[in-house]
C-alpha cells in the first residue's frame, strides 16, 4: 500500500523546516468524534506522513505534524525480549539495511531480534538519503512524539496470532505513557486490527478503548462486529455508498453508530469518491492531497 512520488524526499525537508508554521488553528475531530452531518472525512496519516518521511518512523510523524495533521497511523510488533516496536512487515528486509547487519539471520523476522539489535537498524535510508540513521521507534517512543506534537493515534496491531498476549502489552505501554486517561481515550485513540479476536480482546480488556475492525465483513455479518467494534475499516478498494451506509446504520458497542475509515486512498479524484461514499475518515499517504480535495 505503499506509494511515493520523485518529489517526495525533497518536500518532506521542506515540511520538516517548516514546522509549527504549517500547524492549523483547529484541529480536526476524531474518527469516532465526526458527526453524521460533516461533509469532511477526518484525514490520517498511514504510517505517518509516509508519502514524504519513511514510514512508522518519527520522521514521519513529524511530516504528518508539520502538514497539520493530527491522526496519525502505526503498525506495532513484538521484540523478541518483549518490546513493543513500530513498524509494518513481519520481516525487515524492506525497510531496513539488516541484511548488511545481520547477515546470518535470516528470515530477518522482527519477532527473532531483540530490542537492542533492533535499534541499530537503519530505517530511514531506503526511502532517501536525507534520513540515515532514522530507526525503528518503540511504542513508547512514538507514543511520546505524537504526545509532543500533540497528535493522536491510529494504532493497528500487526499480525497478532505472532505475538500472543500483545494486546495486554500495547495496553499496558499506553498506561504507562499516559495515554489511558480519560482525555486520551475519549478523543486521541483507536485500537484496530485485521484480527477480529484481537480486537474483541481489547474491547475486553478495556472497553472504554474505541476499536477498529480492519476489513469489509458480509453485510449480513456486520451485526456480530458491532458488538466489540466501533468501527468498520475497509479497503477504498472493496466499498461504495451503500456498504458504508449499511456500516452506519448500525451501533457500535458504546451506542454510537459504527465509523468507516478506509484506506489506503492517495489520489485526490479517489478521496473525492470516498468523500461520496460518506467515509467518516481517510487513511493516506499523501494528507495533505486528500485533505486538499476533499475540503
Amino acid at each position: 500500500m505503499f506509494v511515493r512520488t520523485a518529489t517526495a524526499s525533497t518536500t518532506a525537508a521542506a515540511l520538516l523546516g517548516a514546522g509549527a508554521l504549517l500547524l492549523p488553528a483547529d484541529r480536526p475531530e476524531a474518527p469516532d468524534q465526526v458527526s453524521a452531518q460533516r461533509a469532511n472525512p477526518v484525514v490520517v496519516a498511514h504510517r505517518g506522513a509516509s508519502g514524504y518521511a519513511p514510514e512508522n518512523t518519527l520522521a514521519a510523524v513529524d511530516a504528518a505534524d508539520a502538514l497539520g495533521i493530527d491522526w496519525v497511523e502505526n503498525d506495532v510488533h513484538r521484540s523478541r525480549d518483549g518490546v513493543l516496536v513500530v513498524l509494518h512487515d513481519t520481516d525487515l528486509k524492506r525497510t531496513t539495511d539488516v541484511e548488511e547487519v545481520f547477515p546470518d539471520r535470516a528470515p530477518w523476522a522482527v519477532k527473532d531480534f531483540t530490542a537492542a539489535e533492533l535499534a541499530k537498524l537503519d530505517a530511514g535510508s531506503w526511502f532517501g538519503e536525507q534520513f540515515t540513521g532514522a530507526r525503528i521507534p518503540t511504542l513508547t517512543q512514538f507514543l511520546h512524539r505524537l504526545e509532543r506534537n500533540r497528535q493522536k493515534l491510529l494504532l493497528e496491531i500487526k499480525s497478532p496470532a505472532t505475538y500472543p498476549g500483545i494486546e495486554r502489552d500495547i495496553i499496558r505501554t499506553l498506561g504507562r505513557s499516559g495515554w489511558l486517561d480519560r482525555s486520551h481515550v475519549r478523543d486521541r485513540l483507536v485500537i484496530q486490527s485485521f484480527g477480529a479476536d484481537s480486537v474483541q480482546k481489547v474491547h475486553e480488556l478495556r472497553p472504554d478503548i474505541t476499536t477498529g475492525f480492519l476489513g469489509t465483513p458480509a453485510v449480513a455479518d456486520l451485526p456480530s462486529y458491532a458488538a466489540f467494534t466501533d468501527q468498520i475499516n475497509p479497503s477504498y478498494a472493496t466499498i461504495g455508498a451503500d456498504y458504508v451506509a449499511a456500516v452506519q446504520r448500525l451501533k457500535g458497542p458504546h451506542g454510537k453508530r459504527l465509523r468507516v475509515n478506509t484506506w489506503t486512498v492517495n489520489k485526490a479524484a479517489d478521496a473525492v469518491k470516498a468523500r461520496g461514499y460518506g467515509v467518516d475518515g481517510i487513511i493516506t499517504n499523501f494528507p495533505d492531497v486528500v485533505r486538499d480535495a476533499t475540503s
